[in-house]
């Protein structure tokens, strides 16, 4: 009698030697490009977006592509590699429509056929282009959203919550139909809403009549989308709470008190101890995500239900914890900490907040409460 054995595909959770290449030349095109006190700047303007960060990022290192085949003019990378790229980006709070175009968009881009599609991808990947999908920021992967109406091939609606639509050249936007339409950003009326993470701002995209080009079926795209902007969310609330922990143990070194340092009394060793598990155990479920969604492993939906059911709450603690024992500077306008923990807080309710994705995790492990 023959037995057959199945073997479970474990996650790589390492980073490669490529890995680690691409994130210090991330690093250092952010340390020349994105300084603290220009990120504050901006964010006192009505563009806090940085183009030439982003035509940095793009085209210079051709990272807006990673996700689009070789064939449409990308890089033909996986999500591990985007997630690297994400880290960095969080660890600087880059004020750029990284998440929201490159992997959001894309991802959605990616899930339609037809040369609509495919030449979107190809501007998208030069960077030239910038996407946003018109899915309010707090919608969960398969949670329910709001279309628009499509009366003669032409849109009516209005949808709120829009990351990045201020930027955006095309927009992605689901009509009751059943399909994605793309809308050029020109054609549409945007009005501001008040975000608390400055760099990441929010709008009202109002369309009335708006002439569209049909891109496929709009739920399979969204929930493609969403579940990659989820699982590679937990990426940048890793990348910023890792610089939220290591400003925060710089800081009690170097801080005095009683003529030594602050960092060497025994109740703050323990919260730094603390933080160091959570940023520990973070970067172990984002790697497992960006893995997953890399391989197309048949858990990803586990995997990123996990990643941003955890993720979420250590970024907000950590930059609480931050702000906290930064003392009275870090309560000052100047000091970047705010911007941590305004994007931490703003990151808690993206694509689902961590009780969204518990839920939907205790469904798909069969764990639900009675």
């Amino acid at each position: 009698m023959m037995m057959t054995t199945t073997q479970s595909t474990q996650p790589d959770l390492l980073y490669s030697e490529e890995e680690e290449a691409l994130r210090a030349a991330v690093r250092d095109l952010l340390s020349d490009h994105c300084d603290v006190a220009g990120v504050i700047t901006r964010t006192e303007t009505d563009t806090p977006h940085d183009p030439e960060l982003w035509k940095a990022l793009s085209d210079g290192m051709g990272l807006a592509g990673l996700l689009v085949p070789e064939s449409l003019g990308g890089q033909g990378a996986t999500h591990r590699e985007v997630a690297v790229v994400l880290e960095e980006l969080g660890r600087a709070v880059a004020p750029v429509p990284y998440l929201t175009s490159a992997v959001v968009a894309t991802e959605a881009l990616l899930a339609c056929e037809g040369e609509e599609a495919a030449g979107l991808l190809t501007a998208l990947a030069s960077g030239r282009t910038i996407g946003a999908l018109a899915v309010a920021l707090s919608v969960a992967p398969g949670g329910a959203h709001k279309t628009v109406r499509n009366e003669d091939g032409l849109l009516h609606g209005e949808l709120t919550g829009i990351a990045d639509a201020a930027v955006a050249d095309v927009l992605l936007v689901p009509a009751d139909d059943g399909g994605l339409y793309a809308v050029d950003g020109d054609a549409v009326t945007l009005t501001p809403q008040v975000s608390l993470d400055l760099t990441r701002r929010l709008a009202t995209v109002t369309l009335d009549g708006v002439r569209a080009r049909r891109l496929g079926a709009a739920e399979p795209a969204v929930r493609r989308a969403l579940r990659s902007g989820a699982g590679l969310l937990a990426s940048e609330q890793l990348g910023l709470a890792d610089w939220c922990l290591t400003e925060t143990v710089r800081h009690l070194k170097e801080r005095k008190q009683f003529n030594r340092p602050v960092g060497g009394f025994q109740a703050l060793k323990h919260r730094l101890a603390q933080l160091w598990l959570e940023v520990v155990n973070t970067r172990a479920a984002a790697r497992g995500a960006a893995d997953a969604l890399a391989t197309g492993s048949a858990d990803t939906d586990v995997s990123v239900a996990v990643a941003q059911a955890y993720a979420a709450s250590v970024a907000v603690h950590t930059a609480e914890e931050a702000l906290q024992l930064h003392g009275g500077i870090g309560m000052t306008w100047e000091h970047p900490v705010h911007l941590y923990l305004k994007r931490a807080k703003a990151d808690s309710i993206a694509y689902g907040t961590a009780g969204a994705h518990r839920a939907a995790l205790a469904e798909l492990v069969d764990l639900q409460a009675p």
